[in-house]
């Protein structure tokens, strides 16, 4: 970043199709998920969103980053805990059927 120049802010939006059977385990995990995330630095706030209606639930989670730099440490603490915990989010996400759409992204200048 050049000196003087403001960090842009990161956004972390992700789309998730969740069976109905699949509905209660998968916000279990997506709240401490949350829960951790809202613990670290630069995070400036975390969504969790719902649209039901016609078969699977479309929930939408989303995390405003301060900038790149605090996303970056967030998902290297995040990774950590999966593996100390020996949590897969991919593996997660296909037993539970659940089709996922993963994104970042950044405000146009």
């Amino acid at each position: 970043m050049q000196a003087g120049a403001e960090a842009m802010p990161v956004f972390k939006i992700d789309r998730f199709a969740v069976p109905p059977a699949a509905r209660e385990e998968f916000l279990g995990r997506v709240r401490a998920i949350r829960d951790f995330l809202d613990t670290q630095p630069g995070c400036r706030q975390n969504l969790i969103l719902e649209q039901t209606g016609g078969g699977d639930t479309a929930i939408l989670t989303i995390v405003e980053w301060q900038d790149a730099e605090s996303f970056g440490k967030a998902k290297a603490a995040a990774a950590a805990r999966y593996q100390a915990t020996g949590f897969d989010p991919g593996d997660f996400i296909a037993r539970l059927g659940i089709r996922a759409e993963i994104a970042n992204f950044g405000p146009l200048a």
